[in-house]
């Protein structure tokens, strides 16, 4: 029969769930503790508890050994001779059990050897709830609301008490002491006081757990979730598939008039919850997860980076966006991709953006540059460098990668890019000098390239009037010839600076007819012949000894 004090250690073991053979080494331990304490021994003390008479007895241990010769520490060994005074019966190699009185032990002694106790107790407690809690992480557990710390929240997991940080709560709930509430086990923690154990209602896997108890199809794996993004106390967005074609995983979800959804939502205190059907294509998963808003195209920017360009009317814009941008962040993270969301505007502006920048952007050849070799041309051409633009922008270093290409080469492409763009800028310093004064002209005074050589073929092609010939007539303002035409042309060397002819001088050439040969004749004089095929000639019927050119009607162009 067990004794009192054994029935006792069973007793506590079984109300702090630990083995009571942990309890019966603590309080051998305490005893040892206790004996060293008070007889002030070194040496290697143990304690022993009798089951059925309740009796602890300490006793000090050594090793016996043969001789002297092989005696080290006189506290933990014995030789054979000294040995066998104390027990005949004893051998090399045996131990010798030294007993201890332990009724001498006072209270200071038995005070230790209790706190002894309640720490091994303690912490077999503690590697206890570890324990069996470790291997539960992400369980969903059912647990009694017991009290508020602060803003964490204090719940009974029955063996022990889990902890709810403020972050791991939904923003909609407040619990009362005694309410009952359903957490997922995140993770347990070793600390000084013990085993944190971390619960949590603000993670998917409660949304995950809540689904598989109230929609019977995803219970017996008929629809599958494939993945949630949850925002607690906001909304959630849940990704469901079916394995049966003639089941619909949508419909599974929310039930016969929504009762299997709102049944959750008032779970979850009245939290939104999206549920989109799940599609392997990525385009296409996007469009149903940026619901409710209208999704006019996806684009795959990069497949392995998983990056996806969606893009809206500017109407759904901001709903695609959602209220601080929630509804595009869950969808990413149902998706498991980086979005980019665009309006129809915004694309627009980029791609316009782009083509200017292709378009002004200059691309001289490099045959453009006369001091660049023709080996060295082609060992740019074939590593995709074609302009000299693209040369400028490259440093040493990137040119000395080119294969064939090195130091010295470098050196020979520097100077020669760098002589090209001088001989530019130098071409255009030369273009942007201004003219003098006396150098200057105004745009009635010079006439036009092609006009100048149109009136040189014309005037070439007429000779001065002679004896007997009319001279030519002026036509009014009207005529190609008049006052109002591109002005005079030819070669001005040499020609005396005249003063500029008034309004009333000319007036008086118009009635006279002679302005053509005062302003124009005499510019020409020395002007070459024209080409033959420039020459425009009328000819009429003359009379004898008669040589006279057609007559010009008055704003009649010949």
């Amino acid at each position: 029969m067990a004794s009192e004090l054994y029935n006792v250690i069973d007793a506590l073991s079984r109300e702090k769930g630990i083995d009571p053979q942990i309890v019966v080494n603590a309080v051998e331990d305490a005893i040892v503790v206790a004996t060293r304490k008070y007889y002030k021994s070194q040496e290697n003390l143990r304690a022993e508890l009798d089951k059925e008479s309740g009796q602890i007895r300490a006793f000090a241990v050594r090793t016996i050994v043969e001789g002297l010769d092989q005696l080290e520490d006189p506290l933990s060994q014995i030789t054979l001779e000294d040995a066998k005074r104390i027990d005949p019966a004893a051998e090399v190699g045996g131990e010798l059990r030294t007993y201890k009185p332990t009724d001498v032990l006072g209270r200071i002694a038995a005070q230790l050897a209790k706190q002894v106790i309640f720490q091994k107790v303690r912490e077999a407690e503690r590697d206890t709830i570890y324990n069996e809690y470790i291997g539960r992480v992400g369980e969903v557990i059912n647990a009694t609301i017991k009290r508020q710390e602060g803003q964490d929240v204090i719940v009974d997991l029955g063996k022990a008490e889990g902890r709810m940080p403020k972050k791991e709560q939904s923003r909609l709930e407040s619990f009362a002491p005694g309410e009952r509430a359903r957490v997922v086990l995140v993770r347990v923690e070793k600390a000084s006081k013990g085993p944190q154990v971390v619960v949590s209602r603000a993670v998917p896997e409660l949304v995950s757990h809540l689904f598989q108890t109230e929609v019977p199809e995803i219970y017996d794996n008929t629809v599958v979730i494939r993945a949630i993004a949850r925002e607690a106390g906001e909304r959630t967005k849940i990704a469901v598939m079916s394995k049966d074609k003639d089941v619909d995983p949508v419909g599974a979800c929310v039930g016969m008039k929504g009762m299997r959804v709102q049944s959750i939502i008032r779970e979850l205190r009245g939290e939104k919850i999206d549920i989109i059907e799940y599609h392997e294509d990525p385009v296409t998963f996007a469009e149903k997860a940026l619901q409710p808003a209208k999704v006019s195209r996806v684009t795959v920017l990069e497949g392995q980076e998983k990056h996806l360009e969606v893009i809206v009317d500017d109407s759904q814009l901001s709903l695609a966006i959602g209220k601080k941008g929630q509804n595009v962040r869950l969808a990413a993270k149902l998706l498991g991709w980086k979005i980019d969301i665009k309006s129809e505007e915004e694309k627009r502006q980029e791609v316009e953006d782009r083509m200017n920048v292709v378009l002004n952007q200059p691309a001289t050849p490099l045959e453009s540059v006369p001091d660049l070799e023709p080996g060295i041309i082609e060992k740019l051409v074939a590593a995709g460098i074609t302009t000299v633009e693209a040369v400028a922008d490259m440093t040493p270093e990137q040119l000395e990668e080119v294969p064939g290409v090195g130091p010295k080469t470098v050196e020979k492409i520097s100077i020669a890019v760098n002589n090209y763009f001088s001989s530019l800028d130098a071409a255009a310093g030369s273009e942007e000098v201004p003219l003098s004064e006396d150098e200057g002209s105004t745009e009635s005074e010079v006439a036009t390239e092609s006009e100048a050589a149109t009136e040189e073929a014309a005037l070439a092609g007429d000779e001065a009037p002679t004896e007997g010939e009319a001279p030519m007539e002026g036509g009014g303002e009207d005529s190609a010839t008049g006052p109002d035409s591109g002005g005079q042309s030819g070669d001005l060397t040499g020609l005396e600076e005249e003063p500029e002819a008034g309004p009333d001088s000319v007036e008086d050439l118009v009635e006279t007819g002679q302005y053509y040969e005062a302003e124009v004749v005499e510019g020409i004089e020395d002007a070459p012949p024209a080409d033959e095929a420039e020459v425009t000639t009328h000819e009429r019927p003359a009379g004898e000894n008669e040589n006279v050119p057609d007559e010009e009607k008055p704003g009649e162009q010949r």
